[in-house]
């Protein structure tokens, strides 16, 4: 019984301090503005689009089997770049696997 409280009266003292001493914060920091994020949208067009598709095509349609080990990496880092140009565009929405079950469970739930 003993150690019980005086385990708990440390925490309410431990944890009454940590507040404490958080609320004497030093305000006269180099930077008082508050962050403001400059989100640009990087919507491609569909010219932009269809010019994205039409190369992939013709890097798929290239018989690789003649180009060196280089030209090969090169087509690789392209195909990387359209890949992430189209993915920041937006042009797709990613819902992970355990999301998913969630929200199937939570239907199921709820109906």
């Amino acid at each position: 019984m003993k150690k019980t409280l005086v385990i708990a009266l440390m925490m309410i003292f431990t944890l009454g301090a940590t507040t404490a001493f958080s609320a004497t914060a030093n305000h006269s920091s180099k930077s008082d503005k508050t962050a403001i994020s400059n989100k640009t949208e990087n919507k491609l067009t569909e010219a932009e689009m269809g010019l994205l598709t039409k190369r992939i095509e013709e890097i798929r349609d290239i018989d690789k089997s003649d180009l060196s080990l280089v030209e090969k990496r090169e087509l690789r880092n392209e195909l990387k770049e359209i890949k992430e140009k189209v993915r920041d565009s937006g042009g797709y929405v990613y819902i992970g696997a355990g999301t998913l079950i969630l929200i199937i469970i939570l239907i199921i739930l709820l109906v």
